[in-house]
């Protein structure tokens, strides 16, 4: 492996860690079980294992961003996580800041970024 795909790789794990807590947020508006929302979020092309998931949403729950249920109907239990009025606010904020950091990482990149006018 070349030093910059090791790099790239430990790199891209501290970002994903980071960010992974937005995504998970961004689809408790409606209830999931763990794994619908393992499945759900890699559908839309962010893959999380459940060894992480299960651990952020004890987390986020003990935090008071999570509201649970179980629901005992099916043949298997299943506990159902919904974002909490907090949790609806902490996502909003979380939004606007991620926004924000986009928007300032986008000009510092685009106006620096290692290239000097004309480069490609």
């Amino acid at each position: 492996m070349s030093d910059a795909k090791e790099h790239i790789d430990k790199l891209m794990q501290e970002l994903r860690r980071g960010t992974i807590t937005i995504g998970v947020l961004s689809q408790l508006s409606e209830p999931h079980y763990g794994y619908s929302l393992v499945t759900t979020l890699d559908d839309k092309g962010v893959h999380v294992e459940p060894g992480t998931l299960y651990p952020l949403l004890r987390r986020l729950e003990k935090q008071g961003l999570l509201e649970s249920k179980w629901d005992t109907n099916e043949a298997r239990p299943r506990k159902y996580y919904l974002l909490s009025e907090t949790g609806k606010e902490v996502f909003d904020l979380l939004c606007e800041e991620w926004k924000s950091i986009v928007t300032s990482l986008d000009h510092l990149i685009d106006d620096g970024g290692g290239k000097k006018d004309g480069d490609n």
